[in-house]
């Protein structure tokens, strides 16, 4: 026999390689429950599946809910309170937490014995693995909205999470480019594929999303204002179309008077006209003004890693796709711009965000302030 049993309700096919799940489902005429089996290419897959039901079934009941298990409540709490709010990258971001670590660990305990001492032995033990100490916060942050959802569906009495101490957070190291490297890095990619992605990152302190998800139908030619109103990104693998990160990275910026952007949206709307003319039903018009030869958008990594394989083949010091954003408020900042102003065309929702995210950037303010202190008290 070529099926074996691993698990209460789960089996193995050793010849199609494959996890089966046993369940009991009832069929719309509220007949007997009937035996059902799914298959799953993982062990994972087929665990989360059985969680999800099991979860199901103990919750459309009134009592019986003692048996519930940390996995299963997990697998419920994403699918039906977290899946139907949030965006896919952060749905994506979630699972893959508590599919490889947070289930594994703790996913056979049962809810309302889950300790606050386990929660912590789970930290300290992901940090002895290697994981950073913003990433374990990721941990304690993704446990501890869980069981407090728990506790306000009086499934536990007290959320253990709130016991348990995250590290402390780390900030994370930047790289960023000043204004005349910044100079030599569009030089050097003038008239290649890469030049509008740099330009769109450094000039106007884009995300790699919203450069990814800039269409047409959101830049005025005319009056030179590029609306950021979508977002393209990697899920799993396959790129997912998506509003902003929030409603304050909804923004209008100029480029009017900027010669260089001019001739670039110029040139790119050209291009775009010329290839469509002349590859007629081949061109794919999705309408996005960064794309490949033929109009098929980018995936986003692939623009990341593109830029890397170019900067290692030159003089120039490293720097991100997302270093180019710092970069631009960094010499924002150089050049006296206001808070405020920075924040805004970053797509920021105020300006704390602002200060925390880019204040290692903004260290020559210290010295300007002793300076103007010291001249002060010398009477100069």
């Amino acid at each position: 026999m070529s099926r074996k049993t691993i698990l209460p309700n789960i089996s193995y096919d050793t010849q199609r390689r494959s996890y089966y799940v046993a369940m009991y489902v009832k069929d719309k005429k509220g007949e007997k429950p009937r035996r059902t089996t799914r298959c799953f290419p993982t062990l994972e897959l087929a665990i989360q599946a059985l969680d999800r039901y099991n979860a199901g079934k103990v919750l459309s009941q009134s009592t019986g809910t003692e048996v519930l298990t940390v996995g299963q409540w997990l697998t419920y709490w994403l699918e039906q309170v977290i899946a139907p709010s949030r965006t896919a990258s952060t749905v994506h971001g979630y699972q893959m937490i508590i599919r490889n670590h947070l289930a594994p660990s703790l996913g056979q305990i049962r809810l309302k014995e889950l300790t606050a001492a386990q929660i912590q032995q789970y930290l300290n033990r992901k940090q002895q693995e290697g994981l950073c100490c913003n990433t374990v916060r990721k941990h304690h942050g993704v446990l501890h909205n869980a069981l407090e959802h728990a506790r306000k569906q009086e499934l536990v009495v007290r959320n253990a999470a709130e016991q348990a101490v995250p590290p402390s957070s780390t900030r994370p190291e930047h790289h960023f480019y000043d204004s005349e490297t910044m100079s030599r890095l569009f030089e050097l990619l003038a008239g290649t594929s890469l030049e509008p992605v740099v330009k769109l990152a450094g000039y106007m302190g884009l995300r790699r999303s919203e450069i990814c998800g800039l269409k047409w139908s959101h830049v005025d030619r005319e009056a030179r204002v590029i609306t950021i109103a979508e977002a393209r990104t990697a899920v799993n693998g396959r790129s997912v179309d998506k509003g902003t990160k929030n409603r304050s990275s909804v923004r209008r910026l100029g480029y009017r008077g900027l010669a260089d952007m001019e001739e670039l949206m110029e040139r790119l709307w050209n291009q775009r006209l010329e290839e469509m003319r002349t590859m007629g039903a081949d061109y794919q018009d999705d309408g996005f003004v960064v794309c490949h030869h033929g109009g098929r958008p980018y995936q986003p990594d692939y623009l990341s890693n593109r830029l890397q394989r170019v900067l290692r083949t030159t003089e120039l010091p490293y720097v991100t796709l997302h270093g180019l954003r710092h970069s631009f408020a960094s010499i924002a900042h150089s050049r006296n711009v206001p808070l405020f102003g920075i924040s805004k065309a970053l797509g920021h929702s105020n300006t704390n965000t602002t200060t925390q995210i880019y204040m290692h950037l903004f260290d020559e303010t210290h010295l300007s302030v002793v300076q103007e202190v010291g001249r002060a008290i010398d009477g100069r």
